[in-house]
């Protein structure tokens, strides 16, 4: 499942304001991919600006990765930033729904609380 949010600011102001959400939520930034710039460099363009931007909370990953390791094959979390001309979407797919993939029922709430923190990262950037 995805969470996806409308915005009609730049990618540029999405991507400032999505570092500054994210570390007012707790969240670090751990990598931005400037997706479009690196496939034009690879001879293999898209027609569409497109940037991923990792982030992720230490407090929720240390509980998940001590519950299972293999939870560290779906983190950080990403945030795609894809610009759709008059609009832009901020995207992600839901932790409760990766959470699922990992037979760990019982961190339900901590994925809940992690979503609920995402989606406001994205609404409060857009």
């Amino acid at each position: 499942m995805l969470i996806n949010v409308e915005s009609k600011k730049s990618v540029e102001e999405i991507r400032s304001a999505i570092e500054e959400k994210a570390k007012s939520k707790g969240f670090g930034v751990m990598a931005i991919h400037e997706v479009t710039k690196i496939l034009e460099s690879k001879g293999v363009p898209i027609n569409y600006q497109c940037l991923i931007i990792e982030v992720c909370s230490p407090k929720h990953a240390s509980t998940m990765l001590q519950k299972n390791p293999y939870v560290s094959t779906a983190m950080p979390c990403r945030i795609a930033v894809i610009d759709q001309g008059d609009r832009r979407i901020l995207s992600t797919i839901a932790p409760t729904a990766v959470l699922d993939m990992f037979n760990i029922p019982e961190e339900k709430a901590l994925a809940e609380e992690v979503e609920k923190l995402m989606k406001e990262i994205m609404e409060e950037a857009s």
